[in-house]
């Protein structure tokens, strides 16, 4: 069972799903878009919040970071004047500097990831989408200039208006050859409720990965993230808005019908059966909103019984 991955809301359908089914049997292909380095350090905001769910020690109330965390290196950096707008806690930092310290002993970040799950407990198969330098840069308006994704995001809260998204370096990027195994063996391919445009994309993007889909469109399940017109988390709506695409369940369809048979809507948008069906996708109606892990738990087993 193979899952596109982004954060949070990944990583939420993922801790519901390894308790629904084997959790070896689990998967996880996960967006490294949003990669970059800051401070020196190799950061992967979505293979961590993903790490951290899975184990147990993720930060609950904000849905990323780690749990129980402390601030003293931040505290320490701001009084000496240093950029502290993307916080980073002191037990998240020990996951950065170890990431990074084995990256310049030239292991690969399949390698890195493997290792750093295996240290967490985690019992599925976590990988990034490719060992390549794929980079989500966004183009806000009167600025000429493409922002990395995390300036936007963190440091200017998704406010500005969005006009582009680019993935630069996706075109000679390769996928993670376990990760097009995965999706070529799988029983069900899931598309997990991530941002579409920041999040999905960015996988969708590599060279193979909408090729196989196609191929196997019909073990293919995409679930919403957006609910009655707005995203769950993060600015999913907005920035399909802002780029002209319909910021509902039918603006997702259009964006995966192509390669995706099902799409598993909210029961608040079953209104929205009839064109979901029309646009040649499967619509199935659920509870999507994964308040608590047992929900969480509870959609993946109705979600496993489609195919």
């Amino acid at each position: 069972m193979a899952v596109l991955s982004g954060g949070v809301g990944a990583a939420k359908f993922l801790q519901g799903l390894v308790k629904a089914v084997d959790e070896s049997e689990v998967v996880a292909i996960v967006n490294t878009g949003d990669d970059w380095y800051l401070h020196g350090l190799k950061i992967c905001p979505d293979l961590d919040t993903i790490t951290y769910t899975l184990s147990g020690q993720v930060n609950t109330e904000m849905g990323w970071g780690r749990a129980n965390e402390t601030w003293n290196a931040m505290e320490s950096l701001e009084i000496l004047g240093g950029e502290t707008w993307f916080r980073l806690g002191d037990r998240d930092l020990a996951t950065h500097l170890y990431r990074t310290q084995r990256a310049q002993s030239g292991a690969t970040l399949d390698v890195i990831t493997r290792e750093i799950t295996e240290a967490f407990s985690i019992g599925c198969t976590i990988l990034p989408m490719t060992n390549d330098t794929v980079s989500t840069k966004v183009q806000i308006e009167n600025r000429a200039d493409l922002l990395d994704f995390q300036e936007y995001f963190v440091k200017l809260r998704a406010e500005p208006r969005v006009s582009k998204v680019a993935y630069q370096g996706c075109e000679s990027a390769s996928v993670l050859k376990e990760a097009m195994d995965a999706l070529l063996i799988a029983d069900q391919i899931i598309i997990a409720p991530s941002n579409p445009i920041l999040s999905i994309e960015p996988i969708l993007s590599l060279p193979g990965i909408k090729e196989c889909l196609l191929e196997r469109r019909n073990k293919v399940i995409a679930i919403s993230p957006i609910v009655n017109g707005k995203a769950l988390k993060g600015p999913a709506g907005k920035i399909m808005a802002e780029l002209g695409q319909e910021a509902s369940v039918l603006g997702i369809a259009k964006r995966y019908r192509e390669f995706a048979k099902y799409l598993v809507i909210d029961n608040l948008d079953i209104e929205y059966s009839g064109e979901i069906r029309n646009s040649s996708m499967e619509p199935v109606v659920l509870g999507t909103v994964m308040t608590t892990p047992d929900v969480a738990t509870g959609l993946a087993k109705e979600i496993i019984r489609l195919i």
